[in-house]
């Protein structure tokens, strides 16, 4: 008898839609896996609705928080229902920046230099010397993130909006110019390595994510072997120092610009990667071998509680 699928997915952070993409996508390929799949648009009535249903696997297709920050995760592990990806502490750990920053500084993985800074502190005064970048503490999908340029005489006045969604205190970090680079870890072991350009020639943003043909996805990245190796190996020691489990995504940057520093830096680790057809992670899985059905198949296979 085939295993019984809830797909978590929609939920109620300001990645509901890419939340949306990826579980319709996952769901489907599940279903082609020969699973009995259920998707579940996720509320607040969601432990209702799992303790009801009863599934022998929750496949999470959530992102941002209430889905990516240990919340839903907890539920899960309440209601005793194996679920996929990091559990309730690295789930949390992750998400929040700052904190995640000082663990995997602690474990010898370089990040950004940076601190946390109040949203009315960042929008009278540069925080930092420019070039530098203001992001939310704990969202994903490049909402609410700014690059203040080198020469910009003020900081991005939409701090100021008050429909401002992205909460009170910002990380402003040190720009690391040069390429941005992502790494999946799967199962214990790191995939290859993608070299990300925004198909415009600006920035990695929300538009270059998940618009079709927003982004050019360089795989393998085009950087000398040793580079390769260290943002592999580092793509993993974050991935253990954080606690993630099943698949987990580092972005890096690096600037290799002539007469650059050579830095090589990890901004974050992401414990729910997007898993729409633009995404990521499927792409490396299937340079690794795997087609997307087979990456949905091994992520249920590997779910479980007490992550």
């Amino acid at each position: 008898m085939s295993k019984h699928v809830a797909v978590l997915m929609g939920g109620l952070s300001s990645e509901r839609e890419v939340s949306l993409r990826s579980g319709a996508a996952c769901a489907k390929a599940l279903e082609g896996e020969g699973f009995k799949v259920t998707p579940v648009d996720v509320t607040r009535d969601v432990a209702r609705q799992l303790y009801d249903m009863n599934p022998d696997v929750a496949f999470n297709a959530l992102h941002g928080p209430g889905g990516e920050d240990g919340v839903i995760q907890g539920v899960l592990e309440l209601l005793h229902i194996p679920y996929t990806h990091s559990g309730v502490l690295a789930s949390a750990l992750a998400m929040h920046k700052d904190r995640a920053k000082t663990v995997m500084a602690a474990a010898g993985v370089p990040v950004p230099r940076g601190k946390i800074v109040a949203r009315a502190e960042a929008a009278k005064a540069h925080v930092l010397p420019p070039p530098y970048v203001l992001k939310p503490i704990a969202e994903g999908s490049s909402y609410g993130v700014f690059i203040v340029r080198e020469g910009q005489a003020h900081p991005p006045q939409e701090l100021t909006r008050p429909d401002w969604a992205y909460g009170e205190f910002l990380l402003a970090e040190s720009f690391v110019a040069g390429r941005e680079l992502t790494c999946a870890v799967m199962g214990g072991k790191a995939l290859d390595v993608i070299d990300i350009r925004a198909a415009d020639g600006g920035w990695y943003d929300y538009n270059a994510k998940y618009s079709k043909g927003g982004s050019i996805h360089v795989l393998p990245a085009e950087i000398k072997p040793n580079v390769y190796q260290d943002v592999q190996e580092l793509a993993l020691r974050a991935h253990r120092a954080l606690g993630c489990r099943g698949v987990s995504r580092a972005d890096l940057r690096y600037d290799d610009r002539p007469g650059g520093t050579g830095e090589l830096v990890v901004l974050e680790v992401n414990t729910q990667p997007g898993m729409t057809e633009t995404s990521l992670v499927p792409e490396m899985a299937a340079f690794a071998g795997y087609s997307f059905g087979g990456l949905v198949r091994w992520m249920v296979e590997d779910a479980s509680c007490d992550r």
